[in-house]
């Protein structure tokens, strides 16, 4: 039995030998033909520049290793730092650029304008507004219109005031029309004269008072002074306030009626800063309301006033309006279109390629097949859907209109990359430590080293991975 289990063990031993020394082999051989075929993991087979932690771009290795995860090091490869297009150019498989949606867009040599959509509220034109004041004291004897919103004409009678002032004015008119009818035919010049004087003076005195002329027809035709004064409309209008009611006494500082004319009204629109410089006096408007539905109004720009509201940050602009049927009543609010007049020849990209971070504005210019340069921009005027760029593209050059922040984020991390990498160009391939002084005395410190795949470590240290970056913190002691 004894010969026979050490004959057993004697074989198993033999064809373990013979498995052991043929397998050593074939992984050898397939690594040489892994070799041969030049098959590495950057593009077109090269060797890549370093590997770099998945999880945190600041932390590679000069060879392949693994994190704490155990996730794969990332390799960084020369296309990504040593491009023409300096750091931050970024190249994606045709195939990865389509499945996230990818899309360019060639910039443009071409005229454009825009189109300014805003909302405007309706008012009365302050050019045709009247204030009815009585020039004398007086008492309200009669009110011929007493209801707001009544249509009137001009020199419609509105109300009637009595006043002794003008009664008096209306008695010396009188005389005097008495006297120079007395003494027009008078062979003396001076007398003649002085008579004629005193009319007109009398006559203009009560014109200034606002007394009608068919008042004073009527002095001059019946000798006698009326006890009320009549005041008219001084135009066609709309009767938007009364201040008083009969009986009432009034002062010149009374506003008795206010009469506007609503065939023409003014729409005060709101314009953004960066709208401004597409609007010019005399440029077409379109107007809707709510209240006419299908209807179109159309105005001009008349007036941009020369200073911004503070806390809404815009402009008003006044736009005015035919209103012959009086269909725009004051209040309204409507929806305007501005129709600038102003067209600019320049290179154009759609608004939506540019990257804006605050500091500055950018785009990713496709400069081959995959491949993606960010570009600094100036930008210029705003159009319907496009931006004016003043320098960093040319005609022809297309942009990414779409997925262009994917893009972005790949870009900042390998410019990340690409710094960090020539940082430490200069610094030994077998060992790297970093000490950064510590904030006090004590206080804690961090080391970061980077082995080489031929360093071992310390007796009694725990071994790292091959090449992996290994941090340790240490404190300092208690006081």
């Amino acid at each position: 039995m004894n010969s026979k289990n050490l004959l057993m063990m004697a074989s198993v031993l033999i064809a373990g030998l013979t498995i052991g020394y043929l397998l050593p082999d074939h992984a050898t051989s397939s690594n040489e033909e892994r070799v041969d075929r030049d098959d590495g993991p950057c593009p077109g087979g090269g060797e890549p520049l370093a590997w770099r932690n998945p999880m945190n771009p600041a932390v590679t290795s000069p060879v392949f290793t693994r994190d704490e995860m155990g996730m794969d090091y990332l390799p960084v490869c020369a296309d990504g730092v040593s491009r023409p297009g300096g750091a931050g150019s970024v190249t994606i498989d045709p195939t990865m650029a389509q499945n996230i949606g990818v899309r360019t867009v060639v910039a443009e040599q071409k005229t454009i304008s825009r189109d300014i959509r805003t909302v405007g509220r309706v008012t009365m034109d302050e050019q045709r507004v009247a204030r009815l004041h009585p020039k004398v004291e007086g008492w309200v004897e009669k009110l011929f219109i007493d209801r707001t919103g009544e249509q009137v004409g001009k020199n419609t009678m509105l109300l009637a005031i009595y006043s002794p002032q003008l009664v008096a004015s209306g008695e010396e008119y009188l005389l005097a029309l008495r006297n120079w009818q007395k003494l027009k035919n008078s062979p003396f010049t001076d007398i003649r004269e002085g008579a004629k004087r005193l009319l007109s003076t009398s006559l203009e005195r009560l014109k200034l008072l606002d007394v009608p002329e068919h008042q004073l027809k009527e002095i001059r035709t019946t000798g006698r002074v009326p006890k009320a004064l009549h005041i008219h409309s001084p135009f066609d209008g709309i009767v938007m306030n009364i201040g008083v009611r009969e009986g009432q006494r009034i002062t010149p500082e009374t506003e008795l009626y206010m009469v506007a004319d609503l065939t023409r009204v003014w729409v005060q629109v709101d314009v953004y800063e960066d709208e401004l410089p597409w609007v010019r006096l005399g440029d077409e408007a379109e107007m809707r309301l709510s209240a006419a539905p299908g209807r179109v109004f159309k105005g001009k720009l008349s007036y941009i006033y020369p200073y911004l509201d503070g806390k809404t940050r815009t402009n008003k602009v006044r736009i005015e309006f035919a209103n012959p049927d009086l269909a725009l009543k004051p209040e309204m609010f409507a929806n305007v279109t501005l129709k600038p007049s102003r067209t600019v020849n320049a290179v154009v990209v759609p608004s939506e390629a540019i990257v804006r971070t605050g500091m500055r504005n950018q785009v990713f210019v496709q400069r081959s097949e995959g491949r993606f340069e960010p570009r600094i921009v100036e930008l210029g005027l705003q159009s319907d859907g496009g931006v004016q760029i003043l320098s960093g593209i040319k005609e022809g050059e297309a942009v990414v209109t779409s997925s262009q922040f994917l893009i972005d984020s790949e870009s900042k991390l390998k410019e990340a990359t690409a710094k960090m990498l020539s940082i430490g160009a200069s610094s030994s391939d077998s060992q790297v430590e970093a000490v950064p002084e510590a904030s006090m005395d004590g206080g804690h410190q961090h080391m970061i080293h980077s082995h080489s795949p031929d360093e071992k470590p310390e007796a009694g240290a725990h071994a790292p991975a091959e090449g992996h970056m290994q941090m340790h913190h240490q404190t300092g002691e208690m006081p």
